[in-house]
């Protein structure tokens, strides 16, 4: 058996979480990080630059929900295949992982050329805030593959239990970026000066370096999957399978953009500045959630691996201690920003105007981040389980049916403050969701499992 695969049935939960999800914590926190930097360097541009990166993260976010739903699909029916013993599955989904991603990246591609100008028109009239979020957009888009590919390699690894590799990955792209950031947007070093297309440059080449690291890794072969891409045959069952969770968790991703994109327009009928304050919001929460979507990944396959293999009391534990973890995160994040919410804004070359909306915007929303940790692991173990409709389900409530109209009603009786104070609303609501929900698949999946005990003493666990 992989030693990889073989923890995930048998090292104790509490250090077999902490193992698997440390790796892809540190790499989350410095693609949070990448995700700051690009907008301090942006902001030292001026406002509008701040602004139009604002505008144009909802369709940042739908192309990472689709590449990541792609990879919560592929991840999940490794593991779970995995678990029941069945590498040639597990193996064949890989490959369709890579058949897909190059087919949904096409797709992006396409839609650069006509997409981003009709869509940010809906935000604003400022000529100079949609130049600069069309220039940024349509290079994201079209060099998208270098993303899209190495989230395939790297939910391949991730389900057969090596974090470090992942982690690896990430932090390639992410340290890239960092770096070429100010190179290419201040023209330094002899590069010519760029400015917002520089930072869109500097991204993609950071994807298309970790691409390249990825495909190396995983092509080698020492995962327990033996890939063989040249004879790939298509499965519709397979692609099925990885759709029937994919799907759902790309909606769940993409109800982030359509949750942005209305608060935007909401926003933007106060000011551009709530909607560069909301921007900047959204930058510093990645510190706080972030780590949290590293530590779910970590938790992930181990509820799948253990569901396959009918391990109850692993499987429980897994989610036990995943939710104590993730609240504790949360935790730390709320008081940050209730304690310094001015100097967080200074990273971003605040104004007056900025820190008059900012202030109560960090400290009222961070409220909700308590809320939000048990609920993200709950809806995690809900993919993991091959049951993605719950997943999306408290998503869909939580960003849509609760937050944007709570925004909206807030917004018109107490003002932009309104808006913020949707968000702890929302939280509070989807976890008593996500409560409802765990315990009726509890009933339905876990509750009759035999539990096994996979033993091999020779094998170091430590």
């Amino acid at each position: 058996m992989n030693e990889n695969m073989y923890k995930l049935g048998n090292m104790d939960v509490k250090k077999l979480i902490i193992k698997m999800s440390l790796p892809a914590m540190l790499s989350m926190i410095v693609q949070a990080l990448y995700n700051v930097v690009d907008s301090i360097f942006v902001a030292r541009i001026s406002e509008q630059a701040l602004t139009a990166l604002s505008i144009a993260f909802p369709i940042q976010i739908i192309i990472i929900s689709i590449f990541v739903g792609l990879g919560v699909g592929v991840n999940s029916f490794i593991s779970r295949k995995l678990g029941e013993g069945n590498k040639n599955d597990a193996s064949n989904a890989a490959e369709h992982g890579f058949a897909i991603g190059i087919a949904l990246w096409s797709i992006i591609a396409i839609c650069a050329t006509f997409l981003p100008k009709m869509f940010f028109s809906m935000f604003t009239d400022d000529a100079v805030v949609i130049k600069y979020a069309v220039q940024y957009t349509t290079i994201i888009m079209v060099f998208s593959f270098g993303s899209i590919i190495s989230e395939v390699c790297m939910n391949i690894l991730r389900a057969t239990g090596d974090m470090i590799s992942s982690m690896k990955i990430q932090l390639l792209g992410a340290i890239t970026n960092i770096i070429l950031d100010p190179i290419l947007i201040f023209g330094l070093l002899f590069f010519p000066k760029l400015g917002v297309s520089g930072a869109a440059i500097a991204t993609v080449i950071g994807q298309m370096s970790a691409m390249i690291y990825a495909l190396k890794l995983v092509l080698k072969n020492k995962n327990g999957l033996e890939l063989n891409l040249k004879k790939f045959h298509y499965s519709n069952k397979i692609t099925g399978e990885i759709f029937k969770v994919g799907i759902p968790a790309i909606v769940m991703q993409m109800l982030g953009s359509i949750m942005v994109s209305g608060l935007n327009l909401i926003l933007a009928g106060f000011s551009g500045t709530a909607i560069a304050v909301f921007g900047a919001y959204f930058k510093l929460q990645s510190f706080v959630y972030m780590p949290v979507f590293g530590l779910v990944q970590g938790i992930m396959p181990i509820v799948g691996y253990n569901y396959g293999a009918k391990n109850k009391q692993r499987l429980l534990d897994a989610i036990k201690y995943g939710s104590i973890y993730a609240s504790t995160i949360m935790l730390v994040g709320t008081i940050i920003f209730m304690s310094m919410p001015k100097q967080l804004l200074m990273l971003f070359s605040s104004t007056p105007q900025m820190e008059a909306i900012g202030i109560d915007c960090l400290r009222i929303i961070s409220i909700g981040f308590v809320f939000s940790g048990t609920a993200i692991v709950l809806s995690t173990a809900f993919q993991a389980l091959g049951d993605a409709q719950a997943s999306l389900i408290t998503s869909f409530t939580r960003q849509i049916i609760i937050l944007l109209p709570a925004a909206y009603i807030l917004s018109k009786l107490v003002g932009v403050t309104g808006v913020w104070m949707a968000f702890p609303i929302s939280e509070i609501v989807c976890l008593a969701i996500s409560g409802y929900l765990a315990i009726k698949i509890y009933k339905e999946k876990i509750q009759d499992l035999d539990d096994k005990i996979q033993v091999e003493p020779n094998c170091d666990l430590v």
